[in-house]
Formats: C-alpha cells, structure tokens, sequence
C-alpha cells in the first residue's frame, strides 16, 4: 500500500458554505488533501480518531461544545495533533484559550486565502503562526499594558463560562461536558474570583462588555 505524502487536513466548521469554500481552495493545491469533514466537536473528535489527519482546521464557533473544548479533546487522545484555529473573532482572549488547549495556529475569516494556505503549511511544519490582523491586535494590547481578563481563565473555566452565560445551568453543563455538579461548582467559583465579578448578572455583564455573549449566541444559533 502506497502511502500519501499530501498533508491531509480535518475541516471543522457547522457551516456547510464556509467548508466548502476553503475546501475548494485547498484542494488546488497539488499536495493537500481533505481527509474528512465535521460540523461539530462531537464529530470532529470522532473523524479524527477515523482518518488521523496531519492538520485539523478548527472553527471556535459551534452548536455544542465550542472548537477549544474540541481542542482540548483531541490533544487529550494525541499529544502530537496539530489544530490550526480558522474564525471570525479577533478577540486575544480567545487567541490565548486557543494556544492553551493545543492549537498552533489562530487566523481569522477575515485574512486573505493564502494566509490560510501559508498557515497549513507553517502548522503542518510544527511552527506556531497567527494572522496578520491578530499578530497587530495582540501586539497593540501587549503594548498598552492592558489586561486580558478571560486570559487567566483556564480552557476548562473558560467553556463553563460559555455555558453559564449562554443560560445552562450548573447542572446542565456538568452533563453536557461529563463532570460533576462539584467540579462545576468550584469552576464557578474560580470564574468569578479570577474575573473579580460577586454574582452572576455582574458575570453576564462582563460576558457582554468581553464579547463573550457573541460567541455563546453563534454557537447555539440563537
């Protein structure tokens, strides 16, 4: 049996349109190849552990668990994946939850096809690479010294965050991401301690101030 020297790639996004599109650009390439498709977290960990590709393209917003939960899972069953994140948002929050759960690359909808293109190749290489517009949000927010709340949030708390503002309960969320009701307790907790919030209309009114409620909204395609 010959084995393929293409880079097989993982295209994760709910949209149907949007992974057709860089399906068509990337399949142009002479040595890419779409190994498989999934529309959500769920069905993105399970065609990894099917088709075992050599990139994952992973979208943050879905219905379900969220793209960096996805992350995490499949760094989880393989240390050595390689996930390059494709959005629409620019917020560094959400470049900084993406790297901690396992990601090499954060670009966004916005950039140019062969930003995306150079990125596979860059993420396929092992070599860590953002967009231009997020490398520019990211540095003009070191520069100013500005804090980045959601930044000392763990990619666990930052999902319960996700759930809690998108209106799950506790018990809910404790199903939903298979943990129990203490583990979503005390990821309660720390959310509000780490956020410098006291109740939970204080947290939703940071969620909307952090554009966290855009996320929410779009996941579960309100």
């Amino acid at each position: 049996m010959m084995i393929s020297s293409k880079i097989r790639i993982l295209l994760v996004d709910d949209h149907v349109i949007v992974r057709h599109g860089y399906r068509t650009l990337l399949e142009k390439l002479p040595d890419i190849e779409i190994a498989g498709e999934a529309a959500d977290a769920t069905e993105a960990y399970a065609c990894f552990q099917d088709v075992r590709p050599d990139v994952v393209i992973m979208d943050i917003s879905m219905p379900g668990a969220s793209g960096i939960e996805a992350i995490g899972h499949i760094l989880r069953r393989d240390s050595n994946a390689r996930v390059l994140v494709f959005t629409m948002h620019q917020n560094p929050a959400f470049v900084i939850q993406a790297t901690r759960a396992g990601a090499l690359g954060y670009i966004t909808k916005s950039s140019a096809p062969d930003v995306l293109i150079r990125a596979v190749y860059e993420v396929h290489g092992g070599r860590r690479v953002l967009s231009p517009d997020i490398a520019q949000v990211v540095a003009i927010s070191k520069l100013r010294g500005e804090p980045v709340p959601l930044g000392e949030l763990s990619p666990r708390e930052f999902e319960i965050l996700q759930l809690l503002v998108g209106g799950r309960t506790p018990q809910e969320i404790a199903q939903f991401l298979h943990l129990s009701p203490k583990t979503v307790a005390n990821g309660h907790y720390e959310i509000k301690r780490k956020l410098g919030v006291k109740s939970d209309i204080e947290l939703v009114r940071l969620a909307l101030r952090l554009q966290v409620l855009d996320l929410v909204i779009d996941d579960v395609k309100l």
